[in-house]
């Protein structure tokens, strides 16, 4: 598969979905990533059982919060930085570029970075979604160490980290990142194409455009309609009432309160926030949670709304979308459950929860 000008649009608007809310909004970057495959050429996504045990393969992703790349524009040259810097640590060539997270910005990073370097993309990420911190990630969960690591921002300032754990990495390369202006780019947790084939997400790539064609087919019904053969629930219909939101030690943190409209009148729920919406809740009852992606959309026009761009009087359909069954695991739960965000309530998967409030309401 080839990422051009025909299907980068399918796949950011995929990532928009997958983001949950974070990642950083795709606008910047699909423009960033269209300008990079018309002047560089398409960009290939290749399958993990092509990639050599051996490969070199960098996952990369933004760091900090997504509030500040609505001005902060990263700078194309980042990848080549970034690659150069990782080579010279390791003593080999890398062979691809990897999304850390498939979800939002994070998705489209390394593509550009796969054209200005020439490397192909592995079809694979790290979550299957957008997560906010350095160890929510898949290589983590499989034994994968994080460093070393290089951190880059927009001027070539570069920092390596080395025998660090990956929590530790995430306060200290986060702490860095704000002492960057606030967001920075990195590669963390590289690994060879044979751990690549277990410790990932496979297959997140073609499933994000996959996606995006499905939400660009009209013929499909509303957006809402063609989320469902994907496993998508709506939550609630309604309009953005308060915005509590503020940048605080590298992340977007608060709360939102929709005010259900229609159907939904006289409901009142919250989206928790770190960087992605985090948890739903109505009266102190749990609609949807981290692993599930929540993702808001907008009413009207079925484009999805990241974080940062949450303002009030907004109409707005929050959805959720299954997460990954790594991320469903006593394993997984531990790293990216509710209780990993000091949540004070268990996972239920979301599917669930969306049959027991049918119930309860008919």
């Amino acid at each position: 598969m080839l990422l051009d000008e025909t299907t980068l649009p399918y796949y950011a608007r995929g990532a928009a979905i997958l983001g949950a809310g974070g990642g950083g909004s795709t606008r910047s970057g699909l423009l960033a990533a269209l300008q990079a495959v018309q002047e560089l050429g398409p960009v290939e996504v290749v399958s993990l059982d092509d990639v050599p045990d051996d490969a070199l393969i960098l996952p990369t992703a933004g760091l900090g919060s997504p509030d500040i790349t609505l001005e902060k524009i990263g700078n194309p040259q980042q990848g080549v930085w970034l690659r150069d810097a990782m080579e010279r640590e390791l003593g080999r060539p890398a062979y691809a570029w990897m999304a850390a997270e498939v979800g939002g910005n994070n998705a489209l990073k390394p593509v550009v970075w796969a054209a200005h370097t020439g490397l192909p993309l592995v079809d694979a990420d790290g979550m299957g979604r957008a997560y906010p911190e350095v160890q929510m990630i898949s290589m983590h969960l499989h034994g994968v160490p994080a460093t070393p690591t290089v951190l880059v921002d927009e001027r070539g300032h570069h920092v390596v980290f080395r025998d660090m754990d990956a929590q530790w990495l995430e306060r200290t390369a986060r702490a860095l990142s704000v002492a960057f202006g606030g967001f920075s780019v990195t590669v963390d947790h590289s690994l060879d194409g044979a751990t690549a084939r277990t410790a990932t997400v496979r297959g997140s790539v073609s499933r994000a455009v996959r996606i995006g064609e499905i939400l660009s087919d009209t013929s499909l019904g509303d957006t809402v309609d063609r989320l469902a053969p994907l496993g998508g629930h709506v939550l609630v219909t309604g309009k953005i009432a308060e915005v509590n939101r503020r940048t605080v030690g590298g992340f977007a943190r608060g709360n939102v309160l929709v005010d259900g409209v229609a159907g939904d009148r006289d409901r009142l729920v919250r989206v928790e926030i770190q960087n992605e919406n985090l948890a739903v809740l109505e009266e102190g009852e749990v609609l949807a949670s981290v692993p599930d992606v929540i993702t808001a959309l907008d009413s009207q026009t079925g484009e999805v709304i990241f974080t940062e761009e949450l303002r009030y009087g907004q109409r707005v359909t929050l959805v959720a979308l299954p997460a990954p069954d790594m991320w469903r695991t006593e394993a997984g739960l531990a790293l990216v459950g509710p209780r990993a965000f000091d949540y004070d309530f268990d996972y239920i998967p979301v599917e669930e929860l969306v049959a027991r409030r049918k119930e309860s309401v008919s």
